[in-house]
């Protein structure tokens, strides 16, 4: 029996809710496939931050650094300043353990509508690859003059040609297992220095995979795609911002943030990745029971697929798109009046019976 450590940060809002249904699944795959699972709680929150000043202790980096996954709930509540809740847990993660691959599938599921008039299940199936280390999210910048009427804010992008590469290259190497397009998200037109060269080292990759379509938009007209061509795309590539922008948009027209899984990957596995559902916290549905876990059990189907257990995360995988295709189990996000706990029970139970396809 292989055996996983695994390191659990449940975080805010809905995060407590989810996270235990996504625990239920992932130890119903574990008995199938003879896996187990030592889980250890952390409590890191915007609670946490709010009792001691810190979202997580001094030595948290290393706390975590021997745990062979991260599995991660919401980060971000009302009272703590945005800022402060991903700055203090959420993005040292990523950037302490070189996470430098954000994976954010969008697939149009069978049972469940599209915003999208017409769009019928598997018409809508892309992955969005986001540079996730530097780019437009960087600590380089400050305040002058505060409130004062010169008061100013400087924040630089920082884009360098070894993040762009890799994580470009990460995309075509993806593509090589899909569809074999990539599409890259830039802005050249206005952003007068970090997208030219952004698109020059897309060109430079992209001639290292000529069985690969390769094409690129502008991140407005692309948006604009997103809504009205959604089946054009397989791979699609962006900085830390356009990449973050486009996967909650990705989520909407495949049907709720509920349904929306990530990855956060350091490929080299020197450290350990962090796995967790796009969506946030939610504090307006949190504490009811009515939040959807199929983002965070999916986010667990990416874990065990990244430890190397493929069969298991198909299992889990095929078990959600069963019950969303059969059952009338589903929570109100997408038409129904299940409880979280009753939605997990149903892909849980689903998971010791289900086919599990090769690939």
């Amino acid at each position: 029996m292989k055996s996983y450590k695994i390191a659990v940060i449940e975080g805010d809002g809905i995060g407590r809710e989810v996270v235990p249904e996504g625990i239920r699944v992932l130890e119903a795959a574990g008995r199938r496939f003879d896996l187990s699972f030592t889980w250890q709680q952390f409590d890191w929150s915007c609670e946490t931050f709010l009792k001691t000043g810190h979202m997580m202790p001094e030595n948290g980096m290393e706390q975590l650094r021997p745990f062979d996954a991260i599995y991660l709930g919401a980060v971000g509540y009302p009272g703590v300043a945005d800022h402060i809740s991903l700055w203090g847990l959420l993005i040292p993660i990523r950037r302490g353990f070189r996470e430098y691959v954000n994976l954010r599938p969008a697939r149009l599921l069978e049972g469940i509508a599209s915003p999208l008039a017409g769009r019928r299940a598997g018409e809508i199936d892309f992955v969005i690859v986001r540079e996730n280390s530097e780019g437009e999210y960087s600590e380089v910048g400050g305040r002058m003059n505060r409130n004062t009427e010169f008061d100013m804010a400087v924040q630089e992008s920082i884009f360098t040609r070894r993040a762009c590469d890799r994580i470009i290259t990460y995309a075509f190497e993806l593509a090589r297992t899909r569809k074999k397009h990539v599409t890259s998200a830039t802005k050249s037109n206005g952003i007068v220095y970090a997208m030219p060269f952004w698109d020059e080292r897309f060109a430079a990759v992209s001639k290292l995979y000529p069985d690969v379509k390769a094409d690129q938009f502008h991140i407005d007209i692309l948006t604009a795609h997103f809504v009205a061509h959604p089946d054009w795309f397989d791979v699609v590539v962006g900085s830390n911002l356009f990449g973050d922008i486009l996967s909650d948009l990705g989520a909407a027209v495949v049907g709720s943030m509920g349904l929306a899984p990530s990855a956060n990957l350091n490929p080299e596995r020197e450290y350990p990745s962090l796995f967790e559902p796009v969506h946030g916290s939610a504090p307006d549905i949190a504490g009811k029971g009515i939040a959807n876990p199929v983002a965070q059990i999916w986010s667990g189907a990416m874990m065990l697929e990244h430890l190397g257990e493929k069969q298991a995360a198909r299992a889990v995988e095929q078990a959600i798109f069963r019950v969303l295709a059969n059952s009338y189990v589903r929570t109100r996000d997408i038409g129904g009046k299940a409880s979280t706990s009753e939605m997990g029970a149903a892909i849980a139970a689903e998971v010791s019976d289900v086919a599990v396809p090769t690939r």
